[in-house]
């Protein structure tokens, strides 16, 4: 069943106001909610496939999962995320003036960071007559979300299967949720870095009489002042004023991210831990949808609560996401019997025996033993063998450990 942009709007307690063809203008102050739509279903994607070139020749560092895509290839993963039943393509937010903001997603050009690359999918597409309606809410974060999730509950399973990722129904334009949770669209790199920003000109000049700034004004007699010297006056003729010249615009980098190393055991842990995480997502989100029909979501606090919450799970799992797309596992070399990432050692300190496990510096853990190749200890102890000692640097003095054994 399909569900336009007012119907939306009004599901979730709001009054719709609209609909405007995109690019006329919206006339509408303070926050607010929006939403951009079709004026009918359409079967397939309506991608524009010069608009995807014009893309990839502004961005050459956009990747499409690692790699450098073709036009035709980029066209094939963002028409897996169309929704043929829908109409609804967006849903918006702003937090100070609503025709403002869909005034910036017109303007927007694809590849630029600013002013609306949250919604840059929609500038991919090659379709008339795209229609907006909005409501005013002094919530309107909390409404993107409602509606979010009321949109969701309109897709038929069929077609949510049919995704590429079935977990994360959005409109085709939204990439994430209010609260961070994204789609796995594979897509990296898709905008220019942001250039900084020059500081403004100073908007008042304040002409000061020769002397006067460093308090050598004579009050008669003229003014300026007088410099007294046994050196005789030069002439100085002006500098020749020359043409600035072009600086060559700097290639866009883009910094590669840091590996994480992990012992064999720390990248079954963390992987445990996403599963857990992810597996804990409908519960948080049936918890969001409860509370928010307790009523007003400006004055709820089960809500305010349950939202909190889903946005920490999901900040949580895309940070461990990150770890595991640059994890490199090191591998233990048994063959000498030295101490590497993932030994079991067990040394000798002040006469006591301790029993310690060299990993990562992501999953190490002091309490239970598990100590990071990259702390003091861990660095003495790396390429010991049983029976070596090491000493190990602290604030207090070096003190010796002796490798008992290793395994």
């Amino acid at each position: 069943m399909t569900t336009n942009g007012a119907e939306l709007l009004r599901g979730v307690g709001l009054t719709a106001d609209g609909p405007v063809i995109l690019g006329r203008g919206v006339r509408a102050g303070g926050s607010g909610v929006y939403i951009v739509e079709l004026p009918a279903p359409l079967p397939t994607a309506p991608i524009d496939i010069h608009a995807l070139s014009g893309w990839l020749a502004r961005v050459p560092d956009l990747q499409l999962d690692g790699e450098n895509p073709t036009s035709k290839q980029l066209q094939s993963r963002l028409s897996s995320f169309w929704i043929p039943s829908a109409t609804v393509l967006f849903v918006g937010s702003s937090e100070r003036s609503i025709g403002g903001r869909i005034a910036a997603l017109e303007q927007h050009v694809l590849g630029d960071p600013r002013p609306m690359a949250s919604a840059h999918w929609l500038k991919t597409l090659q379709v008339q007559g795209l229609r907006v309606w909005w409501a005013s809410t002094n919530a309107p974060e909390e409404y993107v979300d409602a509606l979010l999730d009321a949109f969701a509950q309109t897709v038929p399973e069929a077609e949510r299967a049919a995704l590429h990722d079935p977990t994360t129904v959005l409109p085709f334009a939204n990439l994430r949720t209010s609260t961070g949770q994204s789609k796995s669209h594979g897509i990296r790199r898709s905008v220019l870095a942001a250039e900084p920003v020059p500081s403004p000109p100073p908007t008042r000049v304040t002409q000061v009489a020769p002397g006067d700034a460093d308090g050598t004004r004579r009050e008669s007699g003229g003014t300026g002042t007088i410099r007294r010297t046994n050196r005789p006056a030069r002439a100085t003729q002006p500098r020749p004023r020359t043409a600035p010249q072009a600086r060559p615009p700097k290639a866009h980098q883009t910094p590669k991210a840091e590996p994480v190393i992990l012992s064999q055991d720390g990248l079954a842990r963390m992987r445990a831990e996403l599963d857990e995480l992810v597996s804990a997502r409908p519960e948080v989100i049936d918890r969001v949808r409860l509370a928010r029909q307790l009523g007003d979501l400006r004055e709820n606090s089960e809500y305010a609560a349950a939202r909190e919450e889903q946005s920490f799970l999901e900040g949580q799992i895309q940070q461990l996401e990150a770890h595991l797309r640059t994890a490199v596992v090191a591998e233990t070399p048994m063959a000498d019997g030295r101490i590497a990432i993932g030994s079991k050692v067990t040394v000798e300190v002040d006469g006591e025996q301790r029993e310690l496990t060299i990993v990562g510096a992501r999953e190490s853990d002091a309490k239970s033993g598990r100590i990071s190749y990259a702390s003091p200890v861990g660095q003495a102890l790396i390429g010991r063998s049983a029976g070596e000692e090491a000493l190990v640097r602290t604030p207090g003095g070096e003190v010796p450990y002796r490798v008992v054994s290793i395994e």
